[in-house]
């Protein structure tokens, strides 16, 4: 029997999280796609904190784009608030999701705004 999308998925961000994780000196920018929204935030995993974070959720700017629209304002967004906490070099973390469309999108549009990755 096939595996459901959710267990596939869940077997994929697992397989991706064994080999990356974000430090203080390298963090890990992860994302997470729902259907409506998108959200992104660069983690310290050794201390276990959120450093940044931006999404398209609430985000009156964002109503009326389409979502990959969306996902290339919240890229870029992400990307001025990492760098103003001087954040320049992070681990992109697709969170079992495919690198296609919004998450391809929104990792795009980081590398434009000055995040190395």
């Amino acid at each position: 029997m096939a595996f459901s999308k959710e267990i596939r998925r869940a077997k994929i961000k697992r397989r991706i999280r064994k080999n990356i994780s974000g430090t203080s000196d390298v963090p890990r920018l992860s994302v997470f796609r729902s259907n409506k929204q998108i959200y992104a935030q660069i983690i310290d995993d050794v201390n276990g904190v959120t450093l940044v974070a931006a999404s398209s959720y609430k985000n009156e700017e964002l109503v009326k784009l389409p979502k990959i629209e969306q996902a290339k304002v919240v890229g870029k967004q992400l990307a001025e608030k990492a760098l103003k906490a001087g954040i320049e070099k992070v681990v992109f973390d697709r969170n079992g999701y495919l690198y296609h469309g919004r998450v391809k999108s929104l990792a795009d549009s980081a590398r434009e705004g000055g995040l190395k990755f």
